[in-house]
């Protein structure tokens, strides 16, 4: 690459933060709780550790330590945000909107602006796009992108598939427009249905409910993680392809890709079928695992914090999700 790429969306971050429950669980641990052998979690989940919240945390209070944490890494006032975007795929209950419960729990005023964004795990990638309109178009200023999730609170310890591979995290980046020479390049977003069944939670909205009919097990995170696995395998590496020719780069031109942390599986299949090399991949799955939306903020606050965000040389966030959705988006840091 000579020249950096154009950014369409003028965009800086500002600062990332991020927050995790207290209660730290290594596979260890579930080997004992699961009556497995010592060893066994580890090896089929690819998890050392990772971290459940309590029965009774509050999961808007976790995305607002996220927030708070952004804030003072920076030195930022909260009363310089100005919109607050809550991008997370479970919500805090189903009415009002989440976003509203973080921000009575967070630093920012009283007053301020804010609005949920929900597209499952790959929700953060569509709210930094929408801020980047949102910013570009004079709508706002400064504006706070928080992802929260408390997966543990959906696992079915009766399905191994996904029981272990579930951790809890918040994250958040907070971001203006900057003067140009960073922002977005290009972004991609697809969804194929047909898929939407293999990745669900069946309550929560008008679906399944008391009058509808519903189930404890209604409430459970269920996922065929066969079938996800092929589909999404057989889509990512076309997607893949057409973003990096929609945003005119190569593979070799990408400094950082951050992607959603959905398994080791995934991770390997970056690693050896899109050719993603260990120096450019963020891999935080090992002591995370899978923090559902919160997982590509998190990924993206340990490539911040750590300096593996490079001025002038793009940058890739990228996922799938349950829909079967997949999104992806090149930018310059």
């Amino acid at each position: 690459m000579k020249n950096p790429p154009a950014v369409s969306l003028p965009l800086k971050i500002l600062s990332t933060g991020h927050a995790l429950p207290p209660n730290r669980v290594d596979s260890s641990e579930l080997d004992r709780r699961l009556g497995r052998r010592p060893g066994y979690v580890e090896k089929r989940s690819g998890i050392a550790c990772r971290y459940h919240a309590s029965a009774d945390a509050s999961q808007s209070e976790l995305a607002a330590a996220a927030l708070n944490d952004a804030l003072r890494r920076a030195d930022l006032d909260p009363a310089s945000v100005d919109l607050l975007l809550y991008a997370s795929a479970i919500a805090v209950q189903a009415l009002p909107f989440s976003a509203a419960h973080v921000l009575r729990a967070s630093r920012l005023p009283a007053g301020t602006a804010a609005f949920d964004i929900n597209a499952s795990c790959v929700s953060f990638i569509q709210a930094l796009q929408v801020a980047g309109g949102l910013l570009n178009g004079g709508a706002y200023r400064r504006i706070a992108i928080v992802s929260a999730d408390l997966a543990s609170r959906g696992i079915d310890w009766a399905d191994e598939e996904s029981a272990l591979i579930f951790g809890d995290g918040a994250a958040c980046a907070i971001v203006e427009r900057g003067d140009g020479s960073s922002g977005i390049i290009a972004g991609l977003l697809e969804t194929y249905p047909e898929g939407i069944e293999y990745c669900e939670i069946r309550a929560g909205g008008t679906r399944r409910n008391p009058r509808a009919g519903i189930a404890d097990s209604d409430f459970l995170f269920h996922m065929d993680g066969r079938r996800i696995f092929r589909q999404a395998s057989a889509l990512i590496e076309d997607f893949f392809r057409r973003l990096l020719a929609r945003s005119a780069l190569q593979l070799a031109d990408l400094a950082t890709v951050i992607p959603h942390q959905a398994s080791h599986l995934s991770l390997e299949h970056m690693r050896r079928r899109l050719g993603v090399p260990n120096s450019a991949l963020i891999d935080i799955y090992r002591e995370r695992g899978n923090q559902v939306a919160a997982s590509i903020p998190s990924a993206l606050h340990a490539a911040f914090s750590s300096g593996r965000l490079i001025a002038g040389r793009p940058a890739l966030l990228i996922g799938t999700a349950a829909g079967l959705t997949l999104s992806g988006l090149t930018f310059l840091p």
